[in-house]
């Protein structure tokens, strides 16, 4: 009686401990994600639906789906994977063509549980390498990210400095247009042909100050002067800038002259007036030039896509040396 209770106990045990072993086979090269296909039943159906079989076939190294499905474990189907554990690292699939091929491909060796490979749990070391890559990284990326604010900040400030230069040098050009108009006036020429400034022009002025256009310049003739003048021998400011002003801004035909008499001295002295009033005129129209195109540029500078807040605006017109290793 005890030898036939020894005997089922025995027998009991073993057939727990193939049982075992048998699910532990069944269960090799899957995910944890894909283990509910795998539950312990009388059939198995193909992942893709392709075909059922008894559960027995699953992992018994013969590829019974098309998908390879029931050989998670084993190299018998050309298509199946088999998923790498790795714990401490990466888990990954590698092509079930490496199972048990006497190469390691699984950082914990489960790729090879049944051949003469030796191989050794390497996942904790990759896995601190990574960690150490990883934590290298995000302290890159958190430097990068201070350095990111500072030039924020940076191109804030830069932003609002040509703005508001902006602001000084359209104001400066609104001042330098008056001016030019100003100094372009119809005053200013009437000032310039007023030889003796006595607050109007005479016939004798105007042929010392006009000459005709044609082919070559030709000095005015009484008679021309007088036709200027709108038949009469004096003409006041109001009356200049009714006629002759329009003559001299829109015709060609006549124009005020460059070289005076040198021996007459009031003649001289307004030719000399004339020179630096011409001089200043042409130092505003410079400058007025120059504010334009310095508007100009900073228009163009200020159009450019710094980032949305303008990080890069402070690395504009700077040069940076890149090695790539």
């Amino acid at each position: 009686m005890k030898l036939l209770f020894s005997c089922s106990l025995l027998l009991f045990i073993t057939a727990a401990c193939l049982c075992g072993s048998a699910a532990t086979r069944k269960l090799r090269g899957i995910s944890s994600s894909y283990k509910r296909f795998y539950r312990e039943r009388r059939s198995f159906l193909c992942i893709d639906g392709s075909r059922v079989i008894p559960f027995e076939q699953v992992n018994d190294d013969y590829c019974d789906c098309e998908d390879g499905s029931d050989e998670p474990g084993t190299s018998a189907c050309p298509r199946g994977r088999f998923y790498c554990t790795n714990l401490g690292f990466r888990p990954h699939y590698i092509p079930s063509s490496r199972v048990n091929d006497g190469i390691c491909d699984c950082c914990d060796a489960s790729d090879e549980y049944n051949s003469h490979a030796r191989c050794q749990n390497s996942c904790w070391n990759l896995g601190q390498r990574e960690r150490a890559y990883v934590e290298g990284q995000m302290r890159t990326l958190d430097e990068g990210l201070q350095l990111k604010q500072q030039l924020i900040e940076e191109g804030v400030l830069l932003w609002r400095e040509k703005q508001a230069q902006l602001r000084e040098l359209q104001q400066a050009l609104e001042a330098g247009d008056t001016r030019v108009r100003g100094q372009n006036s119809s005053e200013s020429t009437f000032r310039l042909l007023d030889s003796n400034k006595d607050g109007s022009l005479s016939v004798e002025e105007l042929q010392e100050k006009l000459v005709l256009v044609q082919e070559e310049e030709l000095l005015l003739s009484e008679e021309e002067a007088v036709a200027l003048m709108g038949g009469g021998r004096q003409m006041d400011l109001p009356m200049f800038q009714h006629s002759l002003w329009d003559v001299l801004n829109t015709e060609n035909r006549v124009k005020i002259r460059g070289i005076v008499d040198a021996e007459d001295p009031h003649l001289k002295a307004a030719d000399t007036a004339a020179e630096r009033e011409a001089s200043s005129l042409k130092k505003v129209e410079e400058a007025y030039d120059t504010i334009n195109m310095e508007i100009s540029d900073l228009r163009k500078k200020l159009a450019i896509d710094y980032g949305p807040d303008w990080e890069f605006l402070f690395l504009n017109s700077q040069c940076y040396q890149l090695n790539v290793y």
